[in-house]
């Protein structure tokens, strides 16, 4: 599958998020990246089983994606884990029926991102989101 369709894809038809792996700190990459998807109109979905006593950005943190998907229905998984901790977090996006799931820059599982498009899922492996949405903003 051509990962540029899937970009073009996910831009046009998801609206809400879920950040996987969001930090509390404002310099972090997911926090920015939350931040920038929020400030154009995105629902952000945030999960971080350290940080589920607080909210961050005016938003609750779910420890799961499981939880959040019963408050949210997430069309988008948003991933800011290592590589290896990218299986589980694609079986749950499966079972909570999101639409795609995304990999920040560094970020990458071939076996996972199989999986995931074996069951209909729109997949993108080492990308930006933040980027992504800004350059189809400027081409629009």
């Amino acid at each position: 599958m051509d990962q540029h369709a899937d970009i073009a894809w996910i831009l046009a038809h998801c609206r809400t998020v879920a950040v996987v792996g969001l930090s509390p700190r404002p310099h972090r990459d997911s926090y920015q990246v939350a931040r920038y998807m929020q400030a154009r109109g995105w629902r952000i979905v945030l999960v971080n089983p350290m940080a589920t006593s607080q909210t961050i950005l005016g938003e609750p943190v779910y420890p799961s994606l499981t939880e959040a998907a019963r408050h949210a229905r997430i069309e988008l998984v948003n991933c800011f884990r290592n590589s290896v901790d990218i299986p589980p977090i694609v079986d749950e996006a499966i079972a909570i029926g999101a639409l795609a799931v995304w990999m920040q820059l560094g970020v990458e599982h071939e076996d996972a991102a199989d999986r995931a498009r074996k069951t209909g899922l729109r997949v993108v492996q080492n990308r930006c989101l933040k980027i992504d949405h800004a350059q189809n903003q400027n081409h629009e």
